[in-house]
């Protein structure tokens, strides 16, 4: 009877939710991952409450790039450009696809609200009313994202939106790539 006393007492002990959330930890279970996707429409929508667009000129986005490092991007950036692109067009607006995305990432020195004298002219070559251009910063358990939509002439913004992306593996493997 004593062992029978033991098991009982044993299974409630693990049954008990403090006991199995101690032993396994509250991160035990599965990995909740971020919806990048609806981050980055989310914030496209934004932008567009606050841009006044002309429906017959196009838009043109930028690749994202790091603070730190102007003028490089990484598979986030590019990914996060091209979700924010998709979404303006789901969205009814012309968006110009300029696959030279190398030239339009913000150029060291330049500042974050001065465009390259590259992509204004890109902008005026496609006669585009706006440039979407976005820095990310990484930090240990975020990383935050700035957009602006910039009218090419005269640089003046035109709308803003900051939004925030939780780190985990999928984050981290996209920053490392290049």
């Amino acid at each position: 009877m004593h062992f029978a006393t033991v098991l009982v007492l044993l299974a409630a002990a693990l049954a008990a939710p403090g006991c199995a959330s101690y032993y396994y930890g509250d991160r035990g279970g599965a990995a909740v991952r971020t919806d990048l996707l609806e981050l980055n429409h989310q914030a496209a929508d934004h932008l567009l409450q606050a841009a006044p667009l002309d429906p017959r000129r196009s838009v043109i986005v930028s690749t994202l790039v790091s603070v730190d490092r102007l003028g490089e991007s990484s598979r986030l950036g590019r990914m996060f450009s091209e979700q924010i692109a998709g979404r303006l067009v789901q969205r009814g607006v012309r968006v110009t696809e300029v696959r030279l995305r190398e030239q339009l990432a913000l150029q060291p020195g330049q500042g974050e609200l001065l465009l390259s004298r590259e992509l204004r002219e890109v902008s005026q070559t496609h006669d585009a009313q706006a440039v979407v251009v976005g820095t990310y910063a990484v930090s240990g358990a975020m990383v935050y994202v700035s957009l602006k939509m910039v009218n090419p002439l005269g640089n003046l913004v035109v709308a803003a939106t900051d939004y925030a992306v939780p780190m985990d593996a999928n984050v981290r493997s996209l920053l490392a790539g290049q």
